[in-house]
């Protein structure tokens, strides 16, 4: 029998532990994928409407009740 083999048994768990890690890196990048394209954690990549910023920038300050008013009238039609 052909025993030359037999050191080499012991760096067996190196290619295991090595997709592993693979996996746990890919993991975390899919997770902080949609982040990085500029759509929030969860992943949804909605765009803010004109009655969303309207309503931000009134709660901000940026704007008075009556420019808020006259804005929100235009935006309703």
């Amino acid at each position: 029998m052909d025993f030359s083999w037999t050191p080499y048994i012991n760096a067996f768990w190196v290619f295991p532990l090595l997709c592993l890690i693979f996996m746990v890196i890919m993991m975390i990048a899919c997770r902080t994928m949609p982040a990085r394209f500029g759509q929030c954690a969860r992943g949804e990549g909605r765009r803010e409407t004109a009655a969303h910023v309207l309503d931000r920038r009134y709660a901000g300050g940026e704007i008075d009740k009556a420019q808020y008013e006259a804005m929100r009238r235009d935006l309703d039609g």
